[in-house]
């Protein structure tokens, strides 16, 4: 997989495409969801981030900061994320916090200095498009219980979403160890969703047994197996084509939400899952992977 970023990337977004499934099915509140999803996550990543660090020596300081960074980030967009999902549903919630596809373009060009390429300027307004389309702010019969208020949180989870791929992206300076920078970011998300929990008044310390069975399934799938595949993808690859290989995530959610938790797109909405399609297919097309060096 370090020898296919692309491939990395494309398994991740696929993975983690499961994660507002899994939160609809556990049934417990947004921050009990966040918190739980990172705890269960950090012994398999502990351990592997403790391998790691035998094989290539500690990480720098600056890199174990960063991703500590990255994590409150993270904890904020999980909150917002899962509140987006109960007020628009699985499907659209994450289609609306993927809009950070845009966000992470511009601020990769104008603080980190990266080069757009024609293929993926270009897709970008097409990705865009899709995702608009798929939101259900076009036409009629919009899906989802308080469809304004998902599209509120849908935008607090773009920003911080792309706050957290852009801060992560830098935290991996040693290539060689994708696991360690995901445990410290999942470390302190498990800390800030635990205080915002706390803050808002809605965290379960104790959910039943088949919400701890989901959110335990969701830990070792999206945060673990779901984000290393991306964490490894994430610093070989240019900041734009990483966000828009990412929207396969929201696309598949789309379906899978329709499948799994009878979700109902609308005619529109469907269209705009075929516009992202076109438009992840024409960035990531012929596109030549960046070697570490």
């Amino acid at each position: 997989m370090r020898d296919r970023p692309l491939l990395a990337g494309v398994l991740g977004a696929l993975v983690i495409a499961f994660s507002a499934i899994l939160v609809r099915l556990a049934d417990v509140s947004p921050a009990t969801a966040a918190f739980f999803r990172c705890a269960y996550a950090l012994p398999v990543l502990g351990l592997l981030a403790w391998i790691e660090q035998r094989r290539h020596g500690p990480r720098a300081r600056r890199d174990r900061a960063l991703a500590l960074v990255a994590g409150v980030f993270f904890a904020a967009d999980l909150i917002c994320w899962h509140y987006s999902i109960e007020a628009v549903g699985a499907g659209l919630a994450t289609v609306l916090g993927n809009i950070q596809v845009v966000l992470v373009a511009v601020i990769a060009w104008l603080v980190l200095g990266e080069r757009l390429s024609g293929r993926t300027i270009a897709s970008i307004p097409v990705v865009f498009a899709g995702v608009v389309l798929i939101s259900g702010l076009v036409g009629n019969g919009a899906y989802g219980e308080d469809p304004l208020l998902g599209v509120v949180y849908g935008v607090a989870t773009a920003i911080t979403y792309a706050g957290f791929i852009l801060v992560l992206r830098q935290s991996g300076g040693d290539l060689r160890q994708p696991a360690g920078p995901l445990f410290d970011a999942t470390l302190s998300a498990a800390v800030f969703s635990a205080l915002g929990g706390i803050a808002i008044g809605d965290i379960d310390w104790a959910p039943g047994l088949e919400s701890q069975a989901w959110l335990v399934l969701l830990a070792l799938s999206s945060q673990v197996l779901g984000w290393l595949l991306i964490s490894v993808s994430l610093p070989r690859l240019p900041a734009a084509i990483t966000s828009i290989v990412l929207m396969l995530q929201p696309v598949t959610t789309v379906l899978l939400g329709a499948v799994l938790l009878s979700e109902r797109p609308s005619a529109v909405q469907l269209s705009g899952v075929l516009v992202v399609l076109a438009g992840v297919a024409f960035a990531t097309l012929g596109a030549r992977e960046r070697q570490p060096a």
